[in-house]
């Protein structure tokens, strides 16, 4: 956007979590860092400056579409008496509206003139919940594809498993935080029931430990020290992309996320659990028999199942896999294709 685009560039001071903050001077656009500010005796956040972008000579204002921030609210609905718009860049509902926050979430999301939704599934829900179709506009979600492009084309089969597992077992890879909320807990349980049943393999785990998560100590009492590699946070991508081509499949038990995409990306499939209420868009990434599968979640037996039709593959169903795997992410889920879709909408 700060390339292709004529644009400026606000952010709020606290992501609430451990995100780091990207380096806003890399942004010609950038223009200022709005304070968020609890609101006392209520749920509402405040984001100090926001009404006075109203004053601006912008024509369009694109904003995270959350609910909980008041100020938000005040801009949408002031931007009514003018000739601006104002789009949501949001997950939109990822179920029927059914509860009180429902209601309160869809009526936010009526104000805006247009919704960027991560994905299709939100959409699909919005649109039997009343909403114009014209209105809700899939952008999807990315990573570096261009980057990641080029590593892709050089990446072929190498030993790095067989020289550290000393065996030529297939391998089971995750990729991201290590947190309770992954439910990293299954995926150990899984591996010791497929080596159990006689289908032996490998499981590497490779991302930051954020504590609490318990899976060296579930890995030693179930005696599959050899058999897992912490491989620890990586954050080269050349590494990362031998990592996932040489898996037999990534498994993310818990809300798969921008995992899905980067898994994709460098051909190996994915499996998740089916949820979707409380997934991340990212799911939508996982074509049942082609890019990956869904398991009953929380269910053991299920995501055991899944994985033993995913491990053993010849070298030409492998090779199918990773073309399918290349054209969701290609087609869809990266950047040239949002900045397409936005621009197609800021004309």
């Amino acid at each position: 956007m700060d390339k292709e685009l004529a644009c400026d560039f606000y952010f709020g001071d606290d992501l609430g979590n451990q995100i780091e903050l990207m380096d806003y001077s890399a942004l010609n656009g950038f223009k200022n860092v709005l304070k968020n500010k609890q609101l006392k005796w209520s749920g509402f956040k405040w984001q100090s400056g926001v009404l006075s972008l109203l004053f601006k000579p912008y024509k369009y204002y694109i904003i995270t579409g959350s609910p909980a921030f008041l100020s938000n609210w005040l801009l949408v609905i002031f931007s009514k008496f003018s000739k601006k718009k104002v789009y949501a860049w949001s997950h939109g509902l990822k179920k029927p509206v059914s509860t009180r926050g429902d209601i309160f979430r869809k009526t936010f999301y009526r104000l805006f003139d247009k919704i960027f939704l991560y994905g299709d599934h939100s959409r699909e829900i919005m649109i039997k919940e009343g909403f114009k179709e014209d209105k809700l506009i899939p952008i999807y979600n990315s990573l570096d594809h261009e980057h990641q492009l080029q590593l892709r084309n050089s990446l072929t089969e190498t030993n790095i498993y067989i020289d550290f597992f000393k065996n030529d077992d297939p391998v089971i890879i995750y990729v991201g935080r290590l947190q309770k909320s992954k439910k990293l807990n299954l995926l150990v349980l899984a591996l010791k029931k497929l080596n159990k049943k006689g289908i032996n393999c490998n499981l590497v785990l490779v991302g930051s430990d954020m504590g609490n998560t318990e899976i060296v100590d579930l890995a030693t009492n179930n005696n599959l020290e050899e058999n897992i590699w912490f491989y620890g946070p990586c954050y080269d991508e050349r590494i990362i992309g031998e990592l996932f081509y040489n898996a037999s499949v990534c498994v993310s038990p818990g809300p798969v996320g921008l995992t899905a995409l980067h898994s994709l990306t460098f051909g190996c499939p994915v499996i998740s659990n089916n949820d979707f209420e409380n997934q991340m868009p990212e799911f939508e990434v996982i074509i049942p028999k082609k890019t990956g599968a869904f398991f009953e979640n929380d269910d053991i037996d299920s995501l055991t199942e899944r994985i033993s039709e995913w491990i053993y593959s010849s070298k030409e169903k492998r090779q199918l896999i990773r073309k399918d795997s290349y054209k969701i992410i290609d087609e869809k889920w990266n950047p040239k294709n949002q900045i397409d879709i936005i621009k197609t909408y800021l004309n």
